[in-house]
């Protein structure tokens, strides 16, 4: 029940990434909120036994590339269990790596940050990783943002 009541918050849609030795990792999130304005802080929460928080518990330098209307299939991909490496999954979509951070940054979202773990929070079965914005690579407001509302992808209109 609880989970079906948390379905009806809406909530926007990204890609958390982190280079990690030799390869790149990354994950879909919808729990990825504002914390402070000064200093700049982000929040995103994730599943305490997946494998993207075992790597931010070693790296703490990520991206968070928040996602447009039009990039559901790359939101899809990165939320599939079993997935390769993020390179490979972004194979054939613009993207770059971060002077912040050296993870991979989605272009094309309606924006993207290089962020630096300032504190972990374990939270039941989830990890709440608070960073500090390091960079903004881009801001695009014109797009529309992508949604997820009741497991579905939903478009934002204007």
């Amino acid at each position: 029940m609880f989970t079906e009541a948390m379905g009806q918050v809406p909530a926007g849609v990204g890609v958390v990434t982190v280079k990690d030795d030799r390869d790149d990792v990354g994950t879909t999130v919808a729990t990825l909120m504002s914390v402070s304005l000064d200093p700049p802080l982000v929040l995103v929460s994730l599943g305490a036994e997946s494998y993207l928080a075992e790597v931010l518990l070693r790296r703490d330098r990520w991206s968070a590339s928040l996602l447009a209307d039009g990039q559901q299939a790359i939101a899809s991909r990165f939320a599939t269990p079993g997935r390769p490496s993020a390179r490979l999954l972004l194979a054939g979509v613009p993207h770059h790596r971060g002077t912040h951070s050296e993870a991979l940054v989605i272009d094309g979202g309606v924006t993207a940050l290089e962020v630096e773990t300032a504190q972990v929070v374990p939270a039941g079965d989830h990890t709440l990783f608070i960073g500090e914005v390091l960079g903004v690579d881009y801001v695009d407001p014109v797009k529309a943002p992508l949604v997820r509302l009741r497991a579905r992808y939903r478009p934002v209109s204007q």
